[in-house]
């Protein structure tokens, strides 16, 4: 893929995400997203990304561009580092570009950032690698890899835009609240009417879209994982191009479906919330 093929498509999706985008209000507090008193403050910002024509010509904008391909062919550019089929832009939806999907805008001004689950003070690079190693399945980047410092320089590049201080409003996945019990038994019913055409009968996924369970499907250890999570982002994203269809107990009941099917496992789970804070709906 050359340079211009990368800009091109860059564009596309910027454009289609971008323009006159303000994301829905969180609808609940979580770990992924700001204080309410931070949301507040920035309640009028904008999500703006830059476009791509801005990427520098120089060694910083060579970063940018295969930080780029590595999130949207991480199987072809991060192959060494990666343990099943999946690839980060099919959880961060559109390269990191679409606020309803754990977009990568402005997210880079978070960091370092204390993260409950390791109990410790983590950077961009360290939840990167966290995301390799739960949801890829794989392995960490070592930290002077140029593959990882330029995942980092993409994503501080789609958050050049934001001053300084700001909050990110749209930071992690717009979550549900629901007193609904998830039933499995009918997460598979909604499961065959309304994802087995992208994602197979077997779950094993099909040329449109990836894997949702199975040993080519994110581990155990994985945000994903989550029921509560996964509902909010099948909520928010899917079937595809027509987010918020899905009612939201069909949510939480597909969601339940598919995260009580077989995926890896993830042995370094035992050192996970070492102060405490484990959410209810953890897997393990």
């Amino acid at each position: 893929m050359d340079t211009r093929s990368v800009a091109s498509i860059m564009l596309a999706v910027v454009v289609s995400m971008a323009i006159g985008c303000v994301p829905p209000p969180r609808m609940t507090g979580s770990e992924n997203s700001g204080s309410p008193s931070d949301t507040e403050s920035t309640v009028n910002a904008l999500f703006a990304p830059p476009s791509p024509e801005t990427i520098p010509g120089d060694l910083r904008g060579e970063q940018i561009r295969l930080g780029y391909k590595m999130v949207v062919d991480t199987q072809e550019y991060g192959k060494r580092y990666v343990g099943n089929a999946l690839n980060c832009t099919n959880c961060h939806l559109d390269a990191g570009l679409n606020p309803n999907a754990a977009s990568f805008v402005g997210i880079s001004l978070l960091y370092p950032h204390y993260h409950e689950r390791a109990g410790r003070q983590m950077s961009l690079a360290d939840r990167i690698n966290e995301c390799f190693k739960r949801s890829l399945n794989g392995k960490s980047l070592p930290p002077d890899s140029v593959k990882l410092t330029s995942i980092v320089a993409y994503i501080e590049w789609l958050s050049r835009n934001m001053p300084a201080g700001s909050a990110v409003p749209w930071r992690g996945i717009p979550r549900l609240s629901s007193t609904h019990q998830p039933d499995p038994l009918n997460g598979k019913k909604v499961y065959e009417q309304k994802c087995v055409f992208c994602h197979g009968s077997d779950g094993q996924g099909t040329m449109t879209a990836p894997p949702v369970w199975g040993p080519r499907s994110y581990g155990i250890g994985a945000d994903m994982a989550r029921i509560g999570v996964a509902a909010s982002f099948i909520k928010a994203n899917m079937p595809r191009g027509w987010g918020w269809t899905v009612m939201d107990d069909e949510a939480f009941d597909v969601a339940a479906y598919i995260n009580t099917q077989p995926r890896p496992d993830f042995p370094d789970k035992i050192h996970d919330w070492p102060k405490g804070g484990k959410p209810v709906d953890a897997p393990y």
